[in-house]
């Protein structure tokens, strides 16, 4: 099981600053998850305040991904739909919901990641529902992940969710 309850306010308060940068040095994560695959090599998935950094190593190459409000100063840009590179490809998704809906899916998450290994969820103080998530799996060599960054507001919520697959 991997849930945490975080004592620390999330620095990345707005998913409309949120940026992508890849192949950046990897921040130092509040919380961490370590897989290993013995085709795919090895993960690590990191949840940063409210955002998220994944470092894949195999066969001798290394990928990180960044999402955060910190991503575009470190060389990154805008949270794009969809990136492409070199056996990486990311997509993102973003979506208001009410605070109903947002906190629905906040219990299923949490319910997810208490349930199986290879998922990590952070919670943030002030909201039991500010959280992000993360989940990983090696299929075939290459590693594939998803995350899930929820923001509760009174009125309109927001939930971004990345997908991201590496074949190194």
């Amino acid at each position: 099981m991997s849930v945490h309850l975080l004592d620390v306010e999330s620095r990345d308060v707005s998913a409309g600053q949120l940026g992508l940068v890849v192949d950046a040095p990897a921040p130092r994560p509040l919380v961490e998850l370590n897989l290993t695959d013995p085709a795919a090599g090895v993960l690590t998935l990191g949840v940063l305040g409210a955002s998220h950094v994944v470092t894949a190593t195999s066969r001798g190459r290394t990928l990180t991904e960044q999402v955060s409000c910190d991503a575009i100063a470190a060389g990154g840009r805008p949270l794009p739909d969809v990136e492409h590179r070199h056996g990486y490809r990311f997509a993102s998704r973003t979506e208001t919901v009410t605070r109903r809906a947002l906190g629905r899916r906040a219990e299923t998450l949490r319910d997810q990641a208490g349930d199986r290994s290879r998922w990590l969820c952070a919670a943030f103080p002030g909201d039991r529902d500010a959280l992000t998530v993360l989940t990983a799996a090696a299929t075939g060599g290459h590693w594939s992940w998803r995350t899930w960054h929820l923001y509760p507001r009174r009125d309109e919520s927001v939930i971004v969710e990345t997908e991201s697959r590496w074949l190194p």
